[in-house]
Parts: structure tokens; C-alpha cells; sequence
């Protein structure tokens, strides 16, 4: 008979156990206590959308939408894709589920999200991601309130001080139309001497020149005209209200005026968390404003601002998080003893006390194992202890042994 091949897990993809594990859900709860410090309502969207809503949100020609997304055509004929993303799926729900009226509103979730890329450190093609958006809200005390979350969860996950807060204005409608037009007149000027890609940008979108990775490209760039010679005083205002708020909280920022988002419906605030921790310089969170995409979608003009980070990233720069482990293990001899070690077990559990057992092997092999778990003490429960109706309660860490009556137990543990 021909041995049955296991399938190997799809490329890009992980399994988690362990200490990769605890850091990736230290990341998720402490991103959950900040979320309810903040007042941010946990909302859940779903892992599929119709292809429209990216294709619109993220634009066409970009490579997500163009090279890295999961889509496929369902039964019924219809283009439907995996997340790439979560602002796209919660600018919909909002529209779709009435969701204006809550407005202005302030959402957070988490989960997983699809991109078809090279797999690398850090990086997959099933990934996760932290996310936080407000809806519904122009003013820039909406900017500040982003922000400042994202400053305290990183705070609260102890990578606060190895991160430094990169921060600029991409100004109003009208800020950015006259530095867009100053760019590829700028730009065109130097066409001979752009890289491929920049030339190939040069039409679509100039802004996107400006994070090129082209060396040849750089003398370029910095010789390029900056935003602020564009801004109106109404621009102006919007980004020191910002700054001013992040200055007034104690937040560090610094001004990165080659920071851009390329396209059109992004608006005034955008921003990246920058660290070395893993290495090379890069971005662990980032975000902005973009008071235009909800138009994309066919909705009124509802200015909104949001961010993301990705928990493996994350997970990966923080201290090693304590491991769960029970703070009892039942250690049963004998079948009488075992039925007995359920009935006990049960009751600490409901009483708050993490417990499990060792029930398999002699008396020896569930000691260790029962050692082996971390945890501080065990129960020790033989026919002797029924008889006696109270079990032999061991600290685990000191080797102290003593007799405790069974409806004591709780309390002698929490002691």
C-alpha cells in the first residue's frame, strides 16, 4: 500500500505554538487594554469583500490590487477577494450597515489579512494586523486621538522608546493638487535621468517618486519642491493643531516631509512609526488621513483617519511575555483517585484557579510532568486521601508537603 504524503502547509503561511505564540497574543491583549483605554468600540468585518472594494479603495495600478491579491470568482460569477486590508472592508460596512449614524466613530480590530508576496522575516502571505480608524470626524483632535493610541500600545508593549513618530501633511485638496502639478513639472524636467519606474510614475502619479528606491533617483528627489511651499493657511492650521496636540501629550514626533501616500482621497496627517529594533530601519505602524475614500465607494464625503501595524512585526520586538501556565496540577492515583481529581479539579477552576492534571504513567512520571508544567503546586490524591477526605497539596518551588481538607484547597493555594 502507497504511503499517504502529508500536505505541507501553503507557502508564506505560519502555525503557532509556544513562545511564538505567547508574544503574538501579548500583542493582541495589550492592543485590546489600550483599545478600551481609548474608547475605540471592537468591530469585526469579514475576511472576504467583492474585488470593488479594493480595487477601488487601494487603486487600480498598484501592485496590491494588481499583483499581490487573493481574488477568485465565486459559484454565482461574482469577483470576490481576501482581505488585503481592513480599512477598505470598514469604510464599506459603514456605508452598507448604517453604520453613519454613529458617527463620529471610533472602531479597532484585528486579524488576519492576504497578500500574494515574497515570504520573508517578519513578513507572510497570511499575516495579521492590529487596526484602528475613526470615521465621521474632520477635526484634528481626531488626528491627535490616533496617534495617541498608537503611542501608548507601542508604549505598553515596552518598544515605545526605540520608535520614533515620522509625521507630515499632505495639506487639502487644494495643497495637493498645486504640489502635484510642481512635482511633475519637477519631475519631467529630470525625466532622462529617473529610473524606469519613476518615469513610468511620472503620469500615473508623482508623489510616488518621492519614496523611490532608486539611488539614482535621490539627488532628484531632494531637490524636489516640499509641500510647504503649497499649503494653504487653512492646511497650515490643520497640521499645527496636530503637532500642537502631539507637543501638549508629550509625544516625540519628528517632521518627515518626503512622507506621502499616493493616492488622491489621502488628506492632511500621515504617518509611520519607524524603528531599527529589527535591523535595518522600518516601519512597525503606520497610517493617515484619508477624507476621500468613502466617495470611492459611492458614499458622501465623510473624512476619516486610521492605522494598521502588523502583530508578527510587532511580536517580534517585544520582550518574551510570561508563559501561561496552570497554577495547579492534579496528580491522581488510581481510579477511584481520578474520578475524585475531576470533581476537584472542576471547582477551582470555577472558583479562578488554572489547574490541570497528569494522568498518565506511575506515580514518578506525573510528578514530572506535573513539575514540568510550571506550575506552583500540585494535588496529590490517592485512595488514603479519599479515605481522609483531604489531599496532599505540594509546593512545587520550596518542597513543602501538607495535608489540606478538600473544600480548602482553593484557599490554600491562593494563600
Amino acid at each position: 500500500m502507497a504511503q499517504i504524503q502529508t500536505p505541507q502547509p501553503v507557502r508564506g503561511t505560519q502555525s503557532m505554538l509556544g513562545e511564538e505564540a505567547d508574544r503574538f497574543h501579548a500583542v493582541v491583549a495589550a492592543f485590546d487594554r489600550v483599545r478600551r483605554l481609548f474608547g475605540f468600540k471592537r468591530v469585526e468585518v469579514p475576511v472576504i469583500e467583492p474585488t470593488a472594494v479594493f480595487a477601488r479603495s487601494l487603486g487600480e495600478t498598484t501592485d496590491v490590487v494588481s499583483k499581490e491579491m487573493y481574488s477568485f470568482e465565486d459559484r454565482g460569477g461574482d469577483s470576490i477577494t481576501l482581505r488585503p486590508e481592513f480599512t477598505a472592508g470598514i469604510a464599506r460596512a459603514y456605508l452598507t450597515e448604517g453604520w453613519q449614524q454613529f458617527a463620529p466613530l471610533k472602531v479597532a480590530t484585528h486579524g488576519p489579512a492576504f497578500r500574494y508576496e515574497r515570504p520573508q522575516k517578519g513578513r507572510f502571505r497570511q499575516f495579521h494586523q492590529l487596526d484602528a480608524e475613526i470615521l465621521g470626524a474632520g477635526e484634528p483632535q481626531a488626528d491627535v486621538e490616533v496617534l495617541l493610541f498608537a503611542d501608548q500600545l507601542l508604549k505598553e508593549l515596552g518598544i515605545g522608546d526605540n520608535a520614533v513618530l515620522k509625521l507630515n501633511t499632505l495639506g487639502d485638496p487644494a495643497t495637493r493638487t498645486a504640489w502635484r502639478d510642481a512635482l511633475h513639472e519637477h519631475f519631467r524636467a529630470h525625466a532622462a535621468d529617473l529610473s524606469e519606474d519613476s518615469r513610468d510614475r511620472l503620469e500615473r502619479n508623482p508623489l510616488r517618486i518621492l519614496d523611490s528606491k532608486a539611488h539614482a533617483d535621490w539627488p532628484i528627489v531632494d531637490a524636489a519642491p516640499t509641500i510647504d511651499e503649497f499649503l494653504t493657511p487653512e492646511a497650515a492650521d490643520f497640521f499645527a493643531a496636530v503637532t500642537s496636540g502631539l507637543d501638549a501629550a508629550g509625544v516625540r514626533w519628528e517632521r518627515a516631509p518626503r512622507l506621502v501616500r499616493g493616492l488622491d482621497y489621502y488628506r492632511h496627517t500621515a504617518f509611520e512609526f519607524m524603528t531599527d529594533t529589527l535591523g535595518a530601519q522600518g516601519t512597525v505602524l503606520a497610517g493617515g488621513r484619508y477624507d476621500g475614500l468613502i466617495e470611492t465607494l459611492g458614499g458622501p464625503h465623510t473624512p476619516a483617519i486610521g492605522w494598521a501595524a502588523g502583530i508578527e512585526r510587532l511580536a517580534m520586538m517585544i520582550d518574551r511575555p510570561a508563559s501561561e501556565v496552570p497554577e495547579v496540577v492534579l496528580v491522581p492515583l488510581g481510579e477511584r483517585a481520578e474520578a475524585a481529581a475531576v470533581n476537584i479539579l472542576s471547582r477551582l477552576r470555577r472558583d479562578g484557579i488554572p489547574g490541570d492534571m497528569a494522568f498518565r504513567g506511575n506515580m514518578k512520571k506525573r510528578m514530572t510532568r506535573a513539575a514540568a508544567s510550571g506550575a506552583r503546586f500540585a494535588i496529590i490524591l490517592g485512595d488514603s486521601e479519599l479515605d481522609a477526605e483531604a489531599a496532599q497539596l505540594k509546593d512545587l518551588q520550596s518542597g513543602e508537603q501538607r495535608a489540606v481538607a478538600f473544600d480548602l484547597l482553593g484557599a490554600a493555594i491562593r494563600a
